[in-house]
Protein backbone atom coordinates (compact mmCIF):
# COMPACT_ATOMS: atom_id res chain seq x y z
CA UNK A 1 0.00 0.00 0.00
CA UNK A 2 3.35 2.22 0.78
CA UNK A 3 4.39 2.06 -2.82
CA UNK A 4 1.02 3.13 -4.42
CA UNK A 5 1.03 6.18 -1.95
CA UNK A 6 4.81 7.02 -3.33
CA UNK A 7 4.41 6.64 -7.03
CA UNK A 8 1.29 8.18 -6.42
CA UNK A 9 2.99 11.53 -4.81
CA UNK A 10 5.93 11.04 -7.61
CA UNK A 11 2.98 11.26 -10.27
CA UNK A 12 1.76 14.49 -8.77
CA UNK A 13 5.10 15.75 -8.79
CA UNK A 14 5.96 15.29 -12.36
CA UNK A 15 2.96 16.76 -13.24
CA UNK A 16 3.68 19.79 -11.33
CA UNK A 17 7.07 19.93 -12.35
CA UNK A 18 5.72 19.15 -16.27
CA UNK A 19 3.32 22.16 -15.45
CA UNK A 20 6.27 24.52 -14.40
CA UNK A 21 8.36 23.87 -17.61
CA UNK A 22 5.19 24.45 -20.16
CA UNK A 23 4.26 27.87 -18.06
CA UNK A 24 8.44 29.01 -18.17
CA UNK A 25 8.76 28.17 -21.96
CA UNK A 26 5.40 30.26 -22.51
CA UNK A 27 6.78 33.07 -20.74
CA UNK A 28 9.95 32.39 -22.68
CA UNK A 29 7.86 32.28 -26.06
CA UNK A 30 5.99 35.72 -25.40
CA UNK A 31 8.70 37.85 -24.84
CA UNK A 32 9.59 37.63 -28.57
CA UNK A 33 8.12 40.39 -30.23
CA UNK A 34 6.23 39.65 -33.50
CA UNK A 35 9.14 41.09 -35.99
CA UNK A 36 11.75 38.75 -34.24
CA UNK A 37 9.84 35.63 -34.92
CA UNK A 38 8.68 35.93 -38.06
CA UNK A 39 12.88 36.84 -38.70
CA UNK A 40 13.74 33.89 -37.25
CA UNK A 41 11.15 31.88 -39.02
CA UNK A 42 11.96 32.66 -42.54
CA UNK A 43 15.62 32.45 -41.39
CA UNK A 44 14.76 28.63 -41.06
CA UNK A 45 12.69 28.32 -44.10
CA UNK A 46 15.68 29.22 -45.81
CA UNK A 47 17.70 27.10 -44.34
CA UNK A 48 15.57 24.32 -44.63
CA UNK A 49 14.40 24.89 -48.15
CA UNK A 50 18.95 25.26 -49.19
CA UNK A 51 18.97 21.35 -47.23
CA UNK A 52 16.54 20.25 -49.20
CA UNK A 53 17.63 21.74 -52.36
CA UNK A 54 20.98 20.23 -52.17
CA UNK A 55 20.16 17.03 -50.88
CA UNK A 56 17.60 16.39 -53.37
CA UNK A 57 18.53 12.69 -55.36
CA UNK A 58 18.83 12.57 -59.12
CA UNK A 59 15.88 12.80 -61.01
CA UNK A 60 15.35 10.01 -63.64
CA UNK A 61 13.54 9.64 -66.49
CA UNK A 62 10.41 7.46 -66.79
CA UNK A 63 12.21 4.66 -68.41
CA UNK A 64 14.91 4.19 -65.95
CA UNK A 65 11.79 4.74 -63.31
CA UNK A 66 10.01 1.47 -64.59
CA UNK A 67 13.25 -0.50 -64.92
CA UNK A 68 14.21 0.31 -61.53
CA UNK A 69 10.57 -0.56 -60.50
CA UNK A 70 10.72 -4.34 -62.20
CA UNK A 71 14.47 -5.12 -61.53
CA UNK A 72 15.44 -8.15 -58.83
CA UNK A 73 18.45 -6.41 -57.65
CA UNK A 74 16.83 -3.44 -55.38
Amino acid sequence: MKLWKILGLAGVVGVAATGALVVKSERTRRAYAPDEVREQLHKRFAEASSAAIAEAPPQRSRAQKFKHRFTRGR
